[in-house]
C-alpha cells in the first residue's frame, strides 16, 4: 500500500496535492512519500518471527540521504555498492556495523575508507578482490570481516541485465571449489575475519520458489563452511523482491521471510535481507508536464536522462493523470525531449491528458533519480519528500550554471 491517491479527483501525496508541488517546484520532480517508506520498511521488519534477523536498504536503490535517515530511524542498516554511498550512509549517522559492502569492483580507497569505518562486512566478489582487501587491512593493522558471495546458479529477475545469480554472471563466484579455498585461507589469514555468507540472485522477482532454492544451497555451502571450522555470524539472502509496476501481483515481504525461515529455522545465523525496490518504488513518483500533442504523441518534459528504466530495460510504468476530471482518453505515446528514439516514459498507455497537464510516473522512487543524468546538457530536477501536510525540498533542482560549475577552460 502507498499513500498516493486521488481526493475530489486530484492526486495526493499524503496530504498534498501533487499538482500544487508541481506548481510550487516545478517539473521534472521526484515525490516521495515518507508514510510509505516507513510502512514497506516495517513490512519487512515486522515480518520475522525472531529477533535474528538484519535489513539492509539497498542504497543504490534511492540514495538521497533524507530517505536514508527516514529508513535508519525505521531500524534498517544498509547495503551499499560504493565509497560514495558509504560515505551517504555515515553521513546520517548510520552504524557501521550495520553496513554491508557488495560489488564487484571496489577500489583501493573504497576498501580502506571502509575498513577503517569498521563496517559489517565485505561481501567478496573474487579471489582478487580478498588478496587486495587483506593486503589493505595488513597495512592499517585492523581485521577486515569478510564474507563470500557464491553464486547458487538460481536463474531469476525481470530482465536479463538484473539477473544476478547464475553461472556466467559478473557477480559472485561460481566454483565451490574456489569458495571452499578461500574459506580455508580466510581461516588461516591474521588480518581477515569470516563472518558471513551472501547471495543476490536477481531483481524484481514475483516467485518465492527461486528463493526457497537458493536458501538450501546456502545452508548447505554454510554446513561446509563450519566443517572447516569457520562459525559464520549471517547468512545473506540478498533482495531483490518484485513490485507492481503495471498489475503484477508479486509475494509480499512477509511471505518471503516465511519461506526463509521456515528453510533456516535450525539455524542460529542471523538471516540479512537487502531489500531495496521493494521499499523505496511505490514510495516515489516522477512528476512530468506536457508540452506537446503530437499525433499520437504526449511529449513531455522529463526524458530518459530523468527516468531511464523504460529506454534501458522496457519498463512499464503506469501513469497517472493528476487532473482525474478529465473525461476524453486515447492510446498515447509518452516520450521525452532527449534526441533519441529510446527516449520514452511509456509506450501505448490510455490516458486522459492535454497540453499543460501534470502526469505522474508511478512506482518511480527505486532507481529512478538515482540513475538521473544529465545527457542533452539537462539538468536534473529536484527531490520532494511529503511528510503529512508538508512537502519539503530534500534535493534541489539543479540549474545551468550547475552543469558547468565543475568544468574548467585549460590556460593559454
Amino acid at each position: 500500500m502507498d499513500y498516493f491517491q486521488y481526493k475530489n479527483n486530484r492526486l495526493f501525496c499524503e496530504d498534498v496535492s501533487l499538482d500544487q508541488i508541481a506548481e510550487t517546484h516545478g517539473t521534472p520532480s521526484y515525490v516521495y512519500s515518507k508514510k510509505t517508506l516507513e510502512r514497506h520498511a516495517k513490512a519487512y521488519l515486522d515480518s520475522f518471527s525472531s529477533e535474528n534477523n538484519l535489513v539492509c536498504f539497498s542504497v543504490k536503490s534511492c540514495s538521497n540521504i533524507a530517505i536514508l535517515e527516514i529508513l535508519k530511524k525505521a531500524g534498517c542498516g544498509f547495503d551499499i555498492v560504493s565509497g560514495g554511498e558509504l560515505k551517504r550512509a555515515l553521513s546520517i549517522g548510520a552504524d557501521p556495523s550495520k553496513i554491508i559492502f557488495s560489488g564487484v569492483g571496489k577500489s583501493k580507497g573504497e576498501i580502506e575508507y571502509a575498513i577503517k569505518n569498521k563496517i559489517l562486512s565485505f561481501n567478496i566478489e573474487s579471489g582478487s578482490e580478498l588478496t587486495r582487501i587483506e593486503g589493505i587491512a595488513k597495512k592499517l593493522g585492523i581485521k577486515a570481516s569478510v564474507s563470500i558471495r557464491f553464486n547458487p546458479e538460481v536463474d531469476s529477475g525481470g530482465h536479463d541485465y538484473i539477473t544476478t545469480g547464475r553461472k556466467g554472471d559478473k557477480f559472485g563466484i561460481s566454483s565451490l571449489n574456489e569458495v571452499m579455498q578461500l574459506v580455508g585461507h580466510i581461516r588461516d589469514s591474521e588480518n581477515l575475519m569470516m563472518v558471513g555468507l551472501a547471495c543476490h540472485i536477481g531483481s524484481q522477482i514475483l516467485n518465492l520458489d527461486s528463493y526457497k532454492a537458493a536458501a538450501l544451497k546456502t545452508i548447505e555451502l554454510a554446513d561446509q563452511v563450519n566443517n572447516l571450522g569457520v562459525k559464520l555470524e549471517f547468512l545473506d539472502m540478498g533482495g531483490g523482491l518484485g513490485v507492481p509496476y503495471n498489475n503484477e501481483v508479486p509475494p509480499n515481504p512477509r511471505e518471503l521471510v516465511e519461506v526463509l525461515e521456515s528453510v533456516m529455522k535450525e539455524r542460529k545465523e542471523v538471516i540479512v535481507l537487502e531489500p531495496g525496490r521493494t521499499i523505496s518504488a511505490n514510495a516515489g513518483v516522477l512528476l512530468t508536464s506536457v508540452e506537446y500533442l503530437k499525433d499520437d504523441f504526449l511529449i513531455v518534459d522529463a526524458g530518459m536522462n530523468d527516468l531511464l528504466r523504460p529506454s534501458l530495460y522496457g519498463a512499464d510504468h503506469d501513469v497517472w493523470n493528476t487532473n482525474n476530471n478529465i473525461k476524453k482518453s486515447k492510446n498515447w505515446n509518452i516520450v521525452g525531449p532527449v534526441c533519441e528514439s529510446s527516449d520514452f516514459i511509456r509506450k501505448d498507455i490510455f490516458l486522459s491528458a492535454n497540453e499543460g497537464d501534470v502526469l505522474a510516473v508511478r512506482t518511480a522512487g527505486a532507481y529512478g533519480f538515482v540513475m538521473s543524468s544529465n545527457y542533452n546538457s539537462r539538468p536534473r530536477g529536484a527531490e520532494i519528500l511529503v511528510d503529512g501536510d508538508k512537502a519539503h525540498v530534500i534535493r534541489s533542482r539543479e540549474t545551468l550554471e550547475d552543469l558547468i560549475a565543475l568544468e574548467r577552460l585549460p590556460n593559454d
